[in-house]
């Protein structure tokens, strides 16, 4: 067991001096590296946005930072890529949490920009866009696009903020309840499905 574990924290010492020689810059280009699969990694990250690391929560918020840019999502699985490797872990809602918003201006002239977890900064608009799935008591739960197919929950404390600026908009030939930014219209729910939950 001990060369076990002793072999684990080798690996994420590997890891992470690899992550760190590759996030030279805030954002390293994930998307241009395709290296070999290296097998799962005993990481995961939790619907509340904790990362684990061998069923431990990971303390560090810097180390938590460097693992969060450098990860890939490739269909419905979530990878470390550094230039050498690509290691599996485990993701059980999104990857981030939106937890702070700004909001400049109003009308049709309101952008959204929120804060992630891990430090990311994302303006909502047409390429960084919102969407609202159902939960199954019938609930929305927002979701921010945050980069290349990475998603953030957006708290719901944000959640609440959201409607409350909702308005509502024609939207092909249908009466949509919804938000703005940047001059894109993020529908939540048909403005009906709106008034019976107001």
């Amino acid at each position: 067991m001990a060369k076990q574990g002793q072999t684990a924290a080798q690996d994420l010492d590997g890891l992470t001096a690899a992550a760190a020689r590759a996030a030279r810059g805030d954002l390293p280009p994930v998307h241009l590296w395709n290296p070999p699969f290296c097998g799962d990694l005993d990481m995961r990250i939790a619907a509340d946005g904790t990362w684990f690391y061998l069923g431990t929560p990971i303390g560090r918020p810097a180390l938590v930072r460097l693992f969060s840019t450098i990860l890939k999502r490739e269909g419905d699985s979530y990878f470390l890529v550094t230039p050498v490797e690509k290691v599996g872990i485990r993701v059980d809602d999104a990857p981030f949490l939106a937890v702070a918003m700004t909001v400049e201006g109003d009308g049709e002239g309101r952008v959204l920009k929120f804060r992630t977890n891990v430090g990311d900064e994302v303006t909502c608009n047409a390429g960084h866009g919102l969407r609202f799935e159902t939960r199954d008591d019938g609930g929305l739960v927002p979701y921010l696009h945050v980069r290349a197919g990475l998603w953030a929950k957006v708290t719901r404390a944000l959640y609440y903020d959201l409607v409350d600026m909702g308005r509502q908009r024609m939207v092909d030939g249908r009466m949509m309840f919804g938000v703005a930014s940047a001059g894109t219209f993020f529908a939540m729910a048909t403005a009906d499905q709106a008034g019976a939950a107001g």
